[in-house]
């Protein structure tokens, strides 16, 4: 995204008045949101967060977010914290130091950030609230009670912006509601994790599941329409609200839903007219300069080189469409390992950690990896990936990362068991037993369990082989298997035009000492011929169909496949290819010279 994209977190989670709970969400939203749209393949915003501030602080920072932006520039603010309501209705979002009963002085007032959105030259600007609204504050009570209408999205549509700029607001709850933190509403004790409203956000923007129109960018209707189904079936209590006045789309992340689109470098002239040769060995010489400019460490060169082999693979010859097969081979995605067991966790302990390499080229390491399960967290390293899992709910977890790279797929299995608290638990290896130099840990009590060293390295023995279901080995056998059958059909039906040939010939040469006294049929049904000339037919049409089958086996379940498998699969087809298409045109033509010939003979 070519325009400036800015975006303000306010987080506040610690309040000095007693009559405000403790909130858990806060500190947990500001670090999950600030990760997903400062990701440049996401949300590619420049991202402050300002966490348990006092309210002068909080106004000096909004007013200043807003100040001096330009035309083209795109704001998001987002509020987690406390919405308070005054005895006169209006709405106040909480700060560290806020005083229910002095809210004019030490809360920021909902009229102030509209007033800072109004006069903003920015293009764009967004308000995300995730806030617990709480009623007027009684005068008498030490806490805050829930009554009354907070009417949230009136307090931001009284004003219109300035003319020609565009303004929305997304709130986490409707009016006289609560907006829950994980069904809860008072302070707990448990580990912190982020709200079911910011949860939504931050899921539906990581994954790209918040884009539902497939077009390869979230907009804001995206966002709140895929929000709103989240929270609605996490808490039928909770209704997300939308107000808005915007010319246009407002798109606020890259999707990375589908795999990776690179814009590619054209190969030179000269080498594409090598392509197109007549000659067999200039274009064996250019897929074989196309191998090397796949290798490159510019990703558009590579991207570029990707494409003509795809293209030689579909139409060349197949001696040349193998090699460019082969080559496009070298650049699938191979994560090590593709299969993490975490073993068994406590219940609300901090989360291991384990770590995959990716190998191979630098377009075969360019990938995104997409969750399948809300549990599993993902994050991006110098050599891979680095992948935890959330503690919080009980019970025997099993799910996938799916890796999606520019022209392949492939997927990471995980496996835990959290168990409750007070149960024993595996704790992994003691420090400084670990069978291959692991990362170092970056505090809070995180236990780290790398099980991939970087590029230059090679991973560690795992200490126990991978489970895999019995499907998945099922599943992981059917494509070779497959392609076998298909060679051996390939080979039978060679075999049998063989057979049939030299059956045709002794007949032949038979009906050529008999004179005029025979026939061609009497001596081919003599010596059954047509038999194996039929049976060649049926095995060779078989060969392709199962051939066929087994690519797309391969092509449509690439995630159940290793490399290896993958890779075994092509040569076997691409061979019976090569068998059973010369040996099906012998036998058509056999057969139609029998027809044509036979009453001549």
């Amino acid at each position: 995204m070519t325009d400036s994209r800015h975006a303000l977190i306010i987080a506040n989670d610690r309040y000095t008045d007693q009559g405000l709970k403790k909130l858990r969400a806060p500190a947990q939203d500001a670090a999950a949101l600030e990760k997903v749209l400062h990701d440049p393949q996401i949300g590619d915003f420049e991202v402050e967060v300002v966490h348990n501030a006092s309210a002068d602080v909080m106004r000096r920072r909004i007013q200043g977010f807003f100040n001096e932006r330009r035309r083209a520039d795109t704001l998001l603010l987002h509020f987690s914290c406390h919405g308070l309501k005054s005895e006169s209705g209006e709405l106040y979002f909480a700060a560290s130091d806020t005083e229910p009963p002095l809210l004019a002085a030490t809360a920021v007032p909902s009229q102030f950030v509209r007033s800072c959105m109004s006069v903003t030259r920015a293009g764009r600007s967004v308000l995300f609230l995730d806030c617990c609204y709480g009623g007027a504050f009684s005068r008498g009570s030490s806490s805050v009670r829930a009554s009354g209408d907070v009417n949230v999205l009136e307090s931001f549509a009284k004003d219109e912006p300035v003319s020609g700029r565009g303004w929305a607001v997304i709130t986490a709850s409707d009016s006289m509601e609560y907006a829950f933190e994980d069904n809860h509403l008072t302070e707990d004790s448990s580990a912190p994790r982020p709200s079911v409203f910011t949860h939504a956000v931050v899921e539906g923007l990581e994954t790209g599941e918040a884009d539902l129109d497939g077009d390869g960018k979230v907009s804001l209707d995206d966002l709140y329409e895929y929000v709103y189904r989240q929270v609605r079936e996490h808490n039928p209590h909770q209704t997300p609200k939308k107000a808005a006045e915007l010319h246009g789309e407002l798109h606020l992340a890259h999707s990375r839903r589908g795999r990776i689109k690179i814009a590619a470098v054209p190969s030179p002239p000269s080498l594409q007219t090598a392509l197109n040769s007549e000659e067999f060995l200039t274009r064996q010489g250019a897929v074989l300069e196309l191998q090397k400019r796949l290798q490159h460490t510019e990703l558009p060169v590579a991207e570029g080189a990707r494409q003509h082999l795809e293209e030689v693979a579909r139409n060349d010859i197949q001696q040349i469409a193998v090699m460019a097969s082969e080559a496009l081979g070298k650049i699938r995605l191979a994560p090590s390992p593709d299969h993490l067991d975490f073993g068994v966790m406590a219940k609300g302990s901090a989360p291991r950690k384990q770590s995959v390499t990716m190998h191979g080229p630098p377009l075969a390491r360019h990938c995104v990896a997409q969750p399948r399960q809300s549990w599993l967290r993902v994050d991006p390293t110098g050599s891979g990936l680095e992948v935890h899992v959330d503690t919080a709910t009980e019970g025997r977890l099993s799910g996938d990362i799916v890796l999606k790279g520019v022209a392949d797929e492939s997927v990471i299995h995980v496996e835990a068991e959290v168990a409750p608290a007070h149960k024993p638990v595996d704790t992994g290896p003691e420090p400084g037993t670990s069978d291959g130099p692991t990362e170092p840990s970056h505090g809070g009590g995180d236990e780290q369990h790398t099980v991939v060293i970087g590029p230059q390295g090679t991973p560690p023995r795992p200490k126990k082989p991978p489970k895999t279901t019995a499907a998945a080995r099922r599943t992981d056998r059917r494509a070779p298997a497959l392609a076998g059958a298909a060679l051996a059909l390939a080979v039978a039906s060679i075999g049998t035009l063989v057979l049939a040939m030299q059956r045709a010939v002794t007949a032949i040469v038979e009906r050529g000492e008999e004179g005029v006294h025979g026939t061609i049929e009497d001596n081919v049904r003599e010596y059954g011929a047509l038999t194996p000339l039929i049976v060649c037919l049926i095995t060779g049409a078989v060969a392709l169909v199962v051939g066929a089958v087994a690519r797309h086996e391969v092509a449509t379940h690439r995630e159940h496949y290793t490399r290896q498998a993958a890779s075994s699969t092509h040569t076997l087809t691409s061979i019976a290819k090569g068998l059973a298409i010369p040996a099906l045109v012998l036998a058509v033509l056999a057969g139609i010279a029998y027809l044509v010939g036979s009453p001549y003979w």
